[in-house]
């Protein structure tokens, strides 16, 4: 039985094209694959709709908004894609935790990309939940230019939710 396909809002050309810069951009700055899956945009953007791990990106704005969620990231988030695809992405850590969260961003920007980061994030219903072991990353294109940042981390374990802070 095939998986279901990514939201079509992911599949215009367009964002299609932005969603699959999320794994070009990972293989050039990480030297290794996000997921496997052949070169067309499409097939990328369902190998990263579909990948276990929990896989956010967002833009290039002042407020940065989130541009895509795979299901992992809003089964973590508690959220829908609609939902998710409007939010800030400063909004998925609580106010006292902001500063860390732009320093971990203002050390991407500078390396290109982190590994390790550990945070506690929140999701749209106001849980906390603890991420370990993430990886975040420049999004880049093929002149070097920055098109926004990408994270991925492990999904959390939704039965802690509560019992941070």
């Amino acid at each position: 039985m095939p998986l279901p396909p990514p939201p079509e809002r992911y599949l215009t050309p367009d964002m299609a094209r932005r969603i699959a810069r999320i794994a070009r951009s990972y293989r050039i700055r990480l030297g290794k694959p996000l997921v496997a899956a052949p070169g067309e945009d499409a097939a990328v953007v369902a190998a990263l709709w579909h990948a276990p791990q929990v896989i956010v990106a967002h833009d290039t704005a002042a407020d940065p908004v989130f541009f895509f969620g795979n299901r992992a990231a809003l089964t973590a988030f508690e959220t829908d894609v609609a939902a998710f695809t409007a939010m800030p992405s400063r909004l998925s850590a609580e106010a006292p935790d902001r500063a860390e969260r732009d320093a971990l961003l203002a050390s991407v920007n500078a390396q290109g990309f982190i590994r390790d980061y550990a945070g506690v994030r929140i999701s749209a219903r106001g849980r906390r939940f603890r991420i370990g072991g993430a990886v975040v990353w420049n999004l880049i294109d093929s002149a070097g230019l920055l098109h926004g940042q990408a994270a991925c981390f492990a999904p959390p374990d939704h039965a802690r939710y509560t019992n941070l802070r």
